[in-house]
């Protein structure tokens, strides 16, 4: 039986996500006060017990102009993906949501390989079409990841796991006397002032403080603040999430001063440890470029993340289901005339 949940059943829901294999803080109900201009849905499907066997939370842009919605589950469904059947039943409840604010677009894209071709032929019998690209940041989450499977190792297992040069950085900030540590919001201004520093360096555009307040407010003890400080003055800082198991490095940043004392590393290890002490079983380092070139301009990134030891994994992409194609192909050519505009 499928079900579009009421505010006050978001609980039930929550339980189940922290608990499944396939739930992630972006998939928590949590994440609808983060994305507060999109309206947020649960759909479930319980078991014949009434419990919670699938579900999905999912964001709602509605379109004014053209009187459409684009459904988008980030991440989602929580569902176990080799059940056709329960999957099938999931789609049928997200059918539903469509109808109701008369989308356009259903959009999802779970953690699965690219090599995984059972859930790719399962997703493309339902009807989904498939999108990708080369570099992996065409999509709306990152298609190349890079993560660290904890395995039960310890702190020190974990250590010594560490590319030579990774643990000779590390040490270098420990013994220059750099210090991170799980600030507050009051920190705030300083993380986005180096976020900034870091957007101009690496071109990126940094979203404002009032979104990383969100964020940190809505996650509330999934979320953790840290800040580098070399001679008492901030020099690195970044955003991590620990929920249902994963540990993921969400937003980093680094200023151009003192950077010769390896502050990011030290950072990137506290941020290891605290996964390894709630017993997470991944620490996810998020995304990468899919161009392992060592001249590309993003590499030094991928270069970075390698140090810690980890793999890096290729995500299949964004599955969509298309409901009203007329209007699905309006607004990918309204998008693509929106980018054309960007960079001219």
């Amino acid at each position: 039986m499928t079900e579009i949940l009421r505010p006050e059943q978001y609980e039930e829901y929550e339980a189940f996500c922290k608990s499944h294999p396939r739930g992630g803080f972006t998939q928590s109900t949590r994440w609808f006060q983060v994305k507060n201009n999109w309206k947020g849905e649960v759909v479930v499907v319980r078991d014949a017990d009434g419990k919670i066997a699938a579900g999905c939370a999912v964001l709602v842009q509605k379109l004014p102009v053209i009187g459409a919605a684009l459904l988008y589950a980030p991440r989602g469904p929580v569902c176990d993906l080799e059940n056709r059947a329960l999957l099938k039943e999931l789609k049928s409840g997200l059918d539903q949501l469509a109808k109701k604010y008369h989308a356009y677009q259903l959009k999802w894209d779970p953690e699965v390989l690219a090599s995984d071709n059972q859930t790719a032929q399962t997703m493309k019998e339902l009807g989904f079409s498939l999108f990708a690209g080369p570099e992996g940041f065409e999509t709306i989450q990152a298609r190349f990841n890079y993560h660290l499977f904890l395995n039960g190792r310890s702190e020190e297992e974990l250590f010594q796991n560490l590319t030579q040069k990774t643990r000779y950085n590390v040490r270098v900030a420990m013994k220059h006397g750099v210090q991170v540590k799980v600030v507050g919001q009051e920190y705030l201004d300083d993380f986005v002032r180096i976020m900034q520093t870091t957007g101009e360096r690496d071109g990126f555009r940094v979203r404002p403080k009032s979104y990383f307040a969100r964020m940190l407010d809505a996650l509330g003890e999934h979320a953790r603040l840290y800040m580098g400080f070399y001679e008492g003055s901030p020099v690195c800082g970044a955003i991590a999430t620990n929920y249902a198991g994963k540990t993921c490095y969400v937003y980093g940043a680094s200023d151009n001063v003192y950077r010769n004392v390896m502050p990011n590393y030290l950072m990137q290890w506290e941020m290891i440890r605290w996964a390894v002490q709630t017993g997470c079983t991944l620490y996810d380092f998020q995304g990468v470029s899919g161009n392992l070139d060592e001249n590309g301009p993003m590499y030094g990134l991928y270069r970075f993340k390698k140090g810690f030891n980890g793999q890096l994994d290729e995500y299949a992409g964004e599955w969509n289901y298309t409901y009203r194609p007329v209007i699905g192909k309006l607004v990918d050519l309204a998008m693509a005339i929106r980018e054309k505009c960007k960079k001219h």
